[in-house]
């Protein structure tokens, strides 16, 4: 077997370039997610609707199709163009988020969170495929986690964008615009955060489509075909228990993140007193700076202790993100004072953050190059369906009918994240060894 050669790869200064182009297509796209979760209460007001129903404008309306979707997306990535099947895709998500501010009632907005979700299913799973053929495998980790920086960018610049945008308007109950005319403050903030998409959209196409490198480093150019879905499942079936307690793990750690995060700045409105403007400010601050920095620490830990030999190296340092986060971060929801609140919120967002990057990681370097759309689509397939579709729900269901009060949502958000915590704890300690297996016989190709 040839040696995965750093010399073969691009230029890394480009290469930083195509990951700095793939992430601010990334942050677009969690701005686009994540702005519904700063509007929770005044969406809520204009559609009367439940906690419950607005979880489902949050999580399923867009990880249905996101997941559905990723599936047939991601076998289009292991043969076609990934950097225009990621073009077309911000194009169809921005668009559809601009549609969102336009709405007239939940059905209309449950269709275009839809569309958004069936335009965001095309990047990640291209997006990890590109990056990890510019890359060589001992830096890998390090660039898919500042690819996952953009999760946590993106969903700070829509609390801070929207918040201001609220705050700036929030004397105006109805706003006038040109064609389309008169709309809600909270839905001028969808068209102004979803059409600037447009432009990353071109931006993209200038990224060149990379060589597609086999697990050994070799190239090879050209069209690439499908792999036969025999191959694929064979592949899936020789490393069964890798790729199930993985996926596992991701899904249950998800539920614990986006349960927790759909909810968060409405649990600082509703147990704090904060306006949406202040849980916008607060939450996108923290989210810019220390969820940023949880993800690039989680991968950089983790290439450090792949060079050590230690192959588990990026479940690993999952495991232990979780670990360290339950008897400290988990406790935010508790606590009356709003300054230990506050810390705990900190440690939180930093350590419950880290796998985000290193699960993606961890999921290429166990996949041949030709199938790792579709494996990155499976992967999507957990982390979404089960913690976007079913976390803020878990969470307004506990509120809406266990507790049947509004005030009560901090103890959801508790005990959802300390359930999901044990869970995927679980299963990253039990995906440990035959992670080893895995690495060490793909190696052996």
């Amino acid at each position: 077997m040839s040696k995965d050669n750093a010399a073969q790869y691009p230029n890394q200064g480009y290469a930083w370039y195509v990951v700095s182009i793939l992430t601010l297509a990334y942050i677009s796209s969690f701005i686009d997610r994540q702005i519904l979760a700063l509007l929770v209460e005044p969406i809520k007001a204009d559609f009367n609707i439940s906690d419950t129903q607005m979880s489902l404008l949050i999580g399923m309306s867009f990880a249905l199709f996101y997941t559905l979707m990723g599936l047939p997306i991601g076998r289009m990535v292991d043969s076609k163009n990934r950097r225009n099947i990621i073009s077309i895709g911000i194009a169809v998500w921005s668009i559809m988020t601009a549609l969102g501010g336009m709405v007239r009632n939940f059905a209309q907005f449950f269709l275009a969170r839809i569309g958004v979700g069936i335009g965001e299913a095309t990047l990640s799973p291209a997006a990890y495929s590109i990056i990890t053929d510019y890359f060589p495998k001992e830096k890998r980790a390090t660039a898919i986690g500042f690819y996952s920086m953009g999760i946590f960018i993106g969903a700070s610049m829509a609390y801070l964008l929207g918040g201001w945008i609220i705050g700036y308007t929030q004397d105006v109950e109805v706003l006038e615009l040109p064609i389309l005319g008169a709309v809600r403050p909270w839905q001028f903030v969808f068209i102004v955060l979803g059409l600037p998409g447009l432009l990353i959209a071109l931006l993209v196409l200038s990224i060149r489509e990379p060589a597609r490198r086999t697990l050994s480093g070799e190239l090879r150019t050209g069209k690439a075909p499908s792999v036969p879905l025999r191959v694929l499942w064979s592949h899936f079936k020789q490393h069964g228990k890798t790729y199930l307690y993985l996926n596992l793990g991701i899904g249950s750690w998800s539920i614990l993140t986006y349960g927790s995060g759909a909810w968060e700045p409405t649990f600082l409105i509703r147990t704090f007193d904060y306006s949406i403007r202040e849980a916008g400010v607060l939450m996108g601050v923290m989210l810019l700076t220390i969820s940023t920095a949880g993800v690039f620490f989680g991968g950089w830990i983790a290439d450090r202790w792949l060079k050590k030999g230690q192959k588990d190296a990026k479940i690993r340092a999952i495991l232990w993100s979780i670990l360290l986060s339950v008897p400290t971060g988990l406790l935010y929801p508790l606590f009356d004072n709003e300054t230990l609140m506050l810390i705990s919120l900190g440690f939180f967002l930093f350590l419950t953050k880290a796998p985000i990057g290193l699960a993606a990681a961890a999921i290429q370097e166990i996949t041949p190059n030709e199938m790792r759309g579709q494996a990155s689509a499976v992967y999507l397939f957990f982390l979404n369906l089960i913690g976007l579709g079913l976390g803020p729900t878990a969470v307004a269901l506990l509120t809406d009918y266990a507790f049947q009060d509004e005030s009560m949502l901090r103890y959801s958000i508790f005990i959802i994240a300390m359930c999901s915590a044990v869970l995927a704890s679980f299963c990253f300690w039990r995906c440990l060894a035959p992670y080893r297996r895995s690495v060490e016989q793909l190696e052996s190709i």
